[in-house]
């Protein structure tokens, strides 16, 4: 704990709830069921560990059908109201140099792994510590 419940069908926010410790589970997953099953006409919901303040970086990928792909550079989303973006920010100020060589060849990598063909964005929590997990 922390964890956030979250719906898997879900988007702006929606069905998410942060659960701080064991005794709030079961309420938050069923309210997080039942707000996913109204917006999303999907009930089912994962858990996520839950990174306080943490930025919201997304990188940028170019993948032709030849297994070319390359990453082209970041965004910053973390501005935010309701879990929507507000605005996004490139290059990020809190990304410097090896960490954005580090973020892109994940990036890279996560697209080969599945294939990946056409242009897109790999999206990552960034935590105080730098470290990053992809959402």
């Amino acid at each position: 704990y922390p964890v956030m419940i979250k719906a898997s069908a879900g988007g702006g926010g929606r069905g998410i709830r942060v659960v701080y410790r064991e005794d709030q589970l079961v309420k938050n997953y069923e309210n997080a069921k039942l707000e996913a099953r109204e917006a999303f006409g999907d009930d089912t919901v994962y858990l996520e560990k839950f990174i306080e303040s943490p930025k919201h970086i997304e990188i940028q990928i170019l993948a032709d059908n030849f297994g070319n792909t390359v990453y082209l550079g970041e965004r910053d989303c973390s501005m935010q109201r309701r879990n929507q973006k507000v605005l996004e920010e490139a290059p990020s100020k809190v990304v410097d140099e090896n960490l954005r060589k580090s973020m892109g060849k994940t990036a890279v990598k996560a697209a080969k792994a599945v294939n990946y063909s056409n242009a897109g964005t790999v999206e990552f929590l960034l935590d105080k510590n730098n470290n990053y997990y992809f959402m």
